[in-house]
């Protein structure tokens, strides 16, 4: 046996499978004493290049002191498990990953240095290739953050995006899609605009995000009204089918960089305008559309603080729509307050039933936004006249058409549900005879979030007041709803030291 067969011998392990879900993290875990590991001087921490015949992978290591791994084992994370494709006891080989020369340029951007196309491509691939750990990736957040991105930056990070996942293609135009940036509660218009333009015959294959810093996003609200863990193909037979879909994106691997900065900017709770731009545009180029219209709701305690901001956030939309051939609007809307009733998946998708259904309590609100948005789409794919576009979507609620093809969609996507209710409530009440001043969009989103919004589902807050209203005193400003007593005096006792997040005037 020659130096080198021996040398990869030495550097071989046993795999063990534990069933450790650490996400989309390779983990990989070791005897303190491994032999191996000493030699190589590999520490707990250190990144580690596993491989198993052509297979590669980067995980982060640890290690232990108990009887509970052999020095000569290796226990690795389900992750690690299915991009190695290995089976228990297959033998695994440990060495230094090669060094990132893309991390170089993530350096030198924070003291200032542009990144251009091809250093972009290399730090996309990286991230997608999974070479970066997680301070790596915040790294580049925190850059993206701190010092914004160029114009050329952006288009260059979109690019990368797309190139990293699939990317659909459609037998027909135009292929329609929608955008809120976000910030607004409750503000879950999408399904009932999906249902209003499939109605019209447009193609609509709308892939959405979970929420990142919100109580819910898209794909958790329709989640708790039809399956939306869907793969390409389903994806693609339900948008042929009926025109239409609201299905998570991270299913279909468009962009799937996306959903990895996106789970470390949910940690840092970092919404940075760069990394905002191109989620959304490498999402719906990838997805294949073609015309494309962006909400973007301006509030004191919204996503987008003022007009100004949101002029130039609509600016550089456009400018990466435009680099990648598709048309687009932007609506810039009121952002003052929260939509609809429902902040949580469940108490948001009633909302989005009483409307379909028109039923006489259903929120104004939603229903005017959505009609808006629709008529928007209808107009920009030129399926409506110019501002005839309003009347039309109205129209198609008010028949029921919009409920038929949102039904029709739900079915498709493998069955339509009932929306869970909470075990728990409590009612938030005034302390005197007022009128709603102001309301606080972030803190009550904290409220709904501390109930257990998103993870439970049925979590959340259902509002009863809007800015303008006069309440009396002990009247309901909203309804705390929680699965377990300790997520509701959780949110209880954040909802009382902060009573000036519904900030009353006096009559």
């Amino acid at each position: 046996m020659n130096e080198t067969s021996q040398q990869r011998q030495s550097n071989n392990l046993r795999a063990v499978r534990i069933g450790l879900d650490t996400h989309d993290q390779p983990v990989i875990i070791t005897h303190r004493n491994c032999p191996l590991c000493r030699s190589e001087g590999f520490s707990a921490h250190a990144r580690v290049r596993i491989g198993n015949g052509a297979k590669r992978v980067i995980a982060t290591l640890y290690q232990i002191e108990s009887d509970w791994l052999e020095p000569g084992q290796a226990a690795l994370s389900e992750s690690a498990w299915r991009l190695l494709n290995i089976h228990e006891g297959d033998e695994i080989h440990l060495s230094h990953p090669q060094p990132l020369d893309s991390l170089g340029r993530v350096r030198g951007r924070i003291y200032g240095q542009p990144i251009d196309r091809q250093a972009m491509n290399g730090i996309i691939a990286d991230i997608a290739a999974g070479r970066y750990a997680d301070i790596h990736t915040a790294m580049f957040l925190t850059t993206m953050a701190s010092r914004g991105l160029t114009d050329e930056e952006l288009v260059s990070l979109t690019e990368a995006m797309i190139s990293a996942g699939e990317r659909l293609e459609w037998p027909r135009s135009p292929i329609v899609d929608k955008h809120c940036v976000g910030g607004l509660p409750g503000n879950r218009t999408t399904p009932l605009i999906v249902a209003i333009v499939a109605a019209n015959g447009l193609w609509m294959p709308k892939t959405s995000s979970r929420a990142i810093t919100s109580p819910a996003g898209t794909a958790d609200t329709m989640e708790t009204l039809a399956p939306v863990h869907l793969d390409l193909a389903e994806l693609r037979n339900v948008v042929e089918r009926e025109g239409g879909c609201v299905v998570w994106g991270g299913a279909v691997r468009l962009s799937p960089v996306d959903d990895m900065l996106i789970r470390v900017a949910r940690v840092m709770d970092l919404d940075a305008e760069g990394q905002l731009i191109t989620s959304v545009m490498s999402k719906k180029i990838a997805a294949g559309a073609t015309h494309l219209v962006l909400d973007l709701p301006v509030g004191e305690t919204a996503k987008v603080r003022s007009r100004a901001d949101a002029d130039h956030l609509a600016e550089k939309l456009d400018l990466v729509a435009s680099a990648f051939g598709m048309r687009s609007r932007v609506l810039i809307t009121d952002g003052r307050q929260p939509v609809g009733r429902g902040i949580g998946p469940a108490l948001e998708a009633r909302d989005i039933l009483a409307v379909l259904n028109n039923e006489s309590d259903a929120p104004d609100d939603l229903r005017e936004r959505s009609v808006e948005l629709a008529g928007a789409v209808l107009e920009l794919a030129n399926v409506a006249e110019p501002d005839q576009g309003r009347a039309l979507a109205e129209q198609t609620l008010t028949s029921g058409g919009a409920w038929k093809k949102f039904e029709a969609i739900c079915q498709a996507q493998g069955g339509l549900r009932e929306p869970p209710r909470a075990h728990r409530t409590l009612e938030i009440l005034a302390e005197q005879d007022a009128e709603v001043v102001a309301i606080d969009n972030r803190r009550l989103g904290r409220v709904a979030k501390l109930a257990g919004a998103p993870g439970a589902p049925a979590a959340g807050v259902g509002l009863h007041v809007r800015v303008g209203d006069r309440v009396s005193r002990d009247q309901a400003l909203y309804t705390i709803h929680a699965d377990t007593l300790g997520e509701l005096n959780y949110a209880r006792e954040f909802a009382l030291h902060n009573q000036d997040l519904i900030r009353l005037g006096q009559v």
